[in-house]
């Protein structure tokens, strides 16, 4: 299926590994053009160079800095001649007790997961509105959908940006732009092996052990990988999925047990 998205601009946020890569690289092979960015300069030229070489005649730019400070926002939103198409994401912050969280845990959880998908949302919406055509996923988490004790700084940041999504996405629709969630349960990412290898170390296990249990867990048996994430936000992207809006994609491999 052709998408309808070759030629247009999308900036995606922490791309530079991880699902969010996998959402670039899905971009890329529909001829979209992209700004990427993430904290580490490295890593992400490494990945723009991929990304360059999966279809020619694309353009890629990678502007490193942190998407929860305003200039990492000015940096990325500048590098971007216009954001035809917005991927939201960062990195989640740390589990614990919520007895030990201070106000500036709750600050930094919520400028990251929260807020700043919202200032970038506030940056793009009406020049999309304007031009009849844009897209915007926000990549959160299937705790929104079934909470994790031990995230609740995740929980509660990601799941005030999912109900301000659900308020604005049905004022925008008209003007063909959505806004949607990608809400990804255990994919295999180094996120995902940075988690299992603490609590390979806890268990005196060999991390393979630990991870082989993990994913037998699942209905799937198995981890998600990001190229099909990514080829799920790439859906969420097209011209074809203008009459989704407001929605929360979970993909877990089944793990959530509800109808609903």
């Amino acid at each position: 299926m052709d998408l309808g998205i070759a030629g247009k601009w999308a900036l995606v946020c922490a791309a530079s590994k991880g699902l969010g890569k996998g959402c670039a690289q899905a971009l890329a092979g529909e001829g979209v053009n992209l700004v990427v960015t993430a904290r580490g300069a490295d890593a992400l030229e490494a990945t723009a160079r991929e990304l360059r070489a999966i279809r020619a005649g694309i353009e890629v730019r990678a502007v490193a800095g942190d998407i929860a400070t305003p200039e990492g926002r000015a940096a990325a939103l500048g590098a971007c001649p216009q954001v035809d198409i917005l991927v939201n994401n960062a990195g989640g912050p740390p589990p614990g007790d919520f007895r030990d969280w201070d106000r500036d845990a709750w600050i930094r959880a919520l400028d990251a997961n929260m807020l700043a998908p919202i200032e970038l949302m506030k940056a793009v919406v009406d020049p999309m509105m304007a031009r009849g055509f844009g897209r915007i996923v926000n990549i959160t988490s299937a705790a929104v959908k079934a909470p994790i004790d031990i995230l609740g700084l995740s929980n509660g940041a990601r799941s005030g940006l999912t109900g301000f999504v659900a308020g604005l996405s049905r004022k925008t629709v008209a003007r063909n732009v959505t806004i949607n969630n990608l809400l990804p349960g255990p994919f295999d990412t180094d996120r995902l092996k940075a988690t299992m290898a603490g609590a390979a170390q806890a268990a005196g296990k060999p991390i393979e052990e630990v991870m082989a249990q993990r994913a037998l867990q699942n209905p799937a048996r198995r981890f998600g990988t990001a190229a099909e994430f990514g080829a799920a936000c790439a859906f969420l992207c097209s011209a074809q999925a203008g009459f989704i809006t407001g929605q929360n994609l979970l993909m877990d491999g089944g793990a959530y047990p509800g109808t609903f």
